[in-house]
């Protein structure tokens, strides 16, 4: 045993990078809403950076830890708890077996991710271990965690597990600054043209670009319905369903546009006034619903620059955590060598 939960939270599932390659088959790619969280949090415990973590949204769980381990938890604030304490984020913690975790309630943004030094053992299917929800496959049965779900870790030092530590948990003083990766105030969301986006009217184009767009409800990780002004095409038209995918922003008959996210369907019939820049697919994960998006209009030159900018700042970062993880006596009790 490594991981029990005792309440599940509002959604709380296993996510990777996504489920690619089978497309064609109708499987949708599924996997992390927030990789770049997803991708420090495995940074920040010596794992691949697309090992599966746990997704926490907006409301999460209350875990027992039955192991010792090293885990990391990035992306939203939920105010993770152990012992009345705040866990701290963005950086490596060591999690004393027998402890309670609990995540107390939404500070900021809207998931978080809670990786383990080692990764979750967790068996693949398509070559991924995240859970597509609607298709019950992958992650832990194919479904969100339960009440008394239990997780195992994959094995790391046994070192480790025969050693006794007094505290509860502790962590080192250096942290990843996360204010690139989660802004204190939300930007302007960033996209290209969508393929028909010549057929909206101009005054159309020019509302979605200088106007606010409120998260609905009925929101999830298939995608964000969004209101306001509403979109209306030059004229009616009949269009084939063709390949969608996370980012593309539809327009159905009601003028309410709809953000695919990364359970999105594979094709779709809508026109797609724009495609969300996949540097910004991030911050999009991050929004509550109730909160407001503004969306800003970039070429595609622009948009492979920022992409660009982004993996370059995360490689840079992969090299300065790797060092501090090689200076941490605590660090080498969980890695093989």
């Amino acid at each position: 045993m490594s991981l029990r939960v005792i309440k599940p939270g509002l959604l709380t599932s296993i996510q990777d990078l996504g489920r690619k390659g089978f497309q064609q088959h109708g499987v949708i790619i599924s996997g992390a809403m927030d990789a770049y969280s997803l991708r420090i949090a495995n940074m920040l415990v010596g794992n691949k950076e697309g090992e599966a973590a746990l997704e926490i949204t907006l409301m999460g769980p209350t875990l027992k830890i039955e192991k010792n381990c090293l885990i990391a938890i990035t992306g939203g604030n939920l105010s993770p708890t152990i012992d009345s304490q705040t866990v701290p984020m963005w950086r490596p913690v060591y999690v004393k077996k027998g402890t309670i975790l609990r995540f107390e309630g939404c500070k900021s943004g809207c998931r978080s991710y809670l990786s383990v030094a080692g990764g979750y053992a967790i068996s693949t299917v398509m070559n991924s271990k995240s859970t597509y929800l609607r298709g019950e496959i992958g992650g832990y049965k194919g479904r969100a965690l339960k009440v008394d779900d239990v997780v195992d870790f994959n094995v790391t030092s046994t070192i480790l597990n025969n050693r006794e530590f007094k505290e509860a948990f502790t962590a080192p003083k250096w942290f990843v600054n996360d204010k690139e990766f989660m802004p204190s105030r939300m930007p302007a969301i960033r996209f290209i043209d969508g393929s028909q986006s010549d057929y909206f009217t101009d005054s159309s184009k020019v509302s979605f670009t200088e106007n606010l767009f409120k998260v609905s409800n009925q929101s999830d990780r298939m995608g964000y319905r969004i209101s306001g002004p509403l979109l209306e095409l030059n004229e009616k038209r009949e269009l084939l369903s063709e390949a969608v995918t996370n980012g593309s922003v539809q327009v159905p008959p009601d003028g309410n546009p709809i953000i695919l996210l990364a359970d999105s369907q594979t094709t779709g019939g809508y026109p797609k006034i724009a495609q969300v820049i996949t540097a910004d697919l991030p911050m999009i994960a991050q929004i509550k619903p109730g909160e407001s998006i503004q969306f800003s209009r970039v070429t595609l030159k622009e948009a492979e620059q920022l992409f660009l900018q982004k993996e370059q700042q995360l490689k840079e970062l992969k090299v300065s955590i790797l060092l501090a993880l090689k200076n941490s006596r605590l660090y080498s009790y969980f890695i093989k060598k």
